[in-house]
């Protein structure tokens, strides 16, 4: 999805975001995520962003190793902003939106705010190479990656459109693919936090292949 603004480095962006906790959701740069609208304070984040101008949000994960209220989760320190690409009035109430990834960030600090939703001081120098479409994926195992596609979708008796699939970049196809993948917050967070996109692609074929041997075993009959 083109964006409007261009995002050339750190110095483009904010360093207070709002963030929008979400368990299993993956957002990762040049990636697009469907967002469905609906809780008052995230109504009035979006109100926010869209007043600013930024329109940019932060998407992280609820950290389940750490403890905390239901209302106000732990985060990891890890996560992605996003800039709405895309938006839609429901009629009934919500948003329908479309999040094009900018840049990872690491939280530095969550300040006190008087907004219903959390915002939280973040630093995307870590992540610089971000904002280098395509960078580094010369070095990923096409062919690995496909393999491993192929036999989930074997096992999952699932169906794919490969035409899109050949056609696309390595790094579409690796962040496409690691965006839509079924696992958990823990393996999700890892793809996230990849210092790169070959080591992302071989988080995505390990995940996989790890998913697949489970259920290998779990279907084999018991040992007499």
């Amino acid at each position: 999805m083109p964006m409007n603004a261009d995002y050339r480095g750190p110095i483009d962006l904010p360093g207070i975001i709002p963030v929008f906790p979400l368990p299993g959701a993956l957002l990762l740069p040049r990636g697009q995520m469907p967002l469905n609208i609906f809780e008052p304070r995230y109504l009035a984040m979006v109100d926010d962003v869209l007043r600013d101008g930024h329109r940019l949000i932060g998407m992280i994960q609820p950290d389940p190793a750490h403890s905390g209220p239901a209302s106000r989760p732990p985060l990891y320190q890890v996560g992605c902003v996003g800039r709405i690409t895309q938006l839609a009035e429901s009629g009934d109430g919500r948003y329908l939106l479309e999040l094009t990834g900018v840049s990872r960030f690491r939280v530095e600090e969550e300040p006190p705010v008087k907004t219903a939703y959390r915002q939280c001081r973040v630093a995307y120098a870590p992540f610089i190479d971000d904002f280098t479409a395509r960078k580094g994926e010369n070095k990923v195992d096409r062919n690995a990656l496909l393999h491993a596609l192929t036999d989930f979708l074997k096992a999952n008796d699932l169906k794919a459109d490969w035409e899109g699939i050949e056609q696309a970049p390595n790094e579409a196809l690796v962040n496409a693919l690691a965006m839509m993948s079924p696992y958990g917050p823990a393996e999700k967070q890892a793809l996230l936090e990849a210092p790169d996109l070959k080591t992302r692609a071989e988080i995505l074929i390990a995940i996989t292949e790890i998913e697949l041997a489970k259920r290998n075993t779990e279907g084999e009959p018991p040992l007499q």
